[in-house]
């Protein structure tokens, strides 16, 4: 290994923006325990596969439907 390098003429990595940025979510254990056992039958860890199915919904626009009722309204 070189004690010095020469990065003058080095360039920016052009997929950067694409890589992976670690967050903190809290999430159900329910959630786990599915993705768990999908982890068990696809052999993916269950980080990898939440990821990909979070960018799926994103990339295909999906959405949650956010509709909220009262508890005890009812429905005309």
């Amino acid at each position: 290994m070189r004690k010095q390098y020469d990065f003058s003429k080095a360039k920016r990595n052009p997929y950067a923006r694409r890589l992976n940025k670690q967050v903190i979510l809290s999430l159900g254990e329910a959630t786990i325990v599915y993705f768990k056992e999908m982890e068990r039958e696809t052999r993916l860890p269950y980080q990898t596969l939440m990821g990909l199915y979070l960018g799926d919904c994103a990339s295909s626009g999906r959405r949650l439907d956010m509709r909220w009722t009262e508890e005890g309204s009812k429905s005309d």
